[in-house]
């Protein structure tokens, strides 16, 4: 649990990694060219990882747990 601050690199990595690879407009995600498409996939995608980070946090566990104690 010390390097769960390191999720946070998932998004980054394939929000500018991947256009800079598959630099192509012709291929359509839900309509949308492939570079708008992957971008709005990896934000999704880092909405996601956030809110794994927050649930695995260990700090927000312990406030939680003191505050029941309450």
């Amino acid at each position: 649990m010390k390097y769960i601050g390191l999720l946070a690199i998932i998004p980054f990595v394939g929000m500018f990694l991947g256009p800079i690879l598959h630099n192509s407009s012709t291929p359509f995600i839900l309509g949308m060219p492939f570079i708008l498409g992957w971008i709005v996939v990896w934000i999704l995608v880092a909405s996601a990882t956030m809110a794994l980070i927050y649930w695995l946090d260990p700090v927000r566990r312990a406030g939680d747990a003191e505050g029941d104690a309450r």
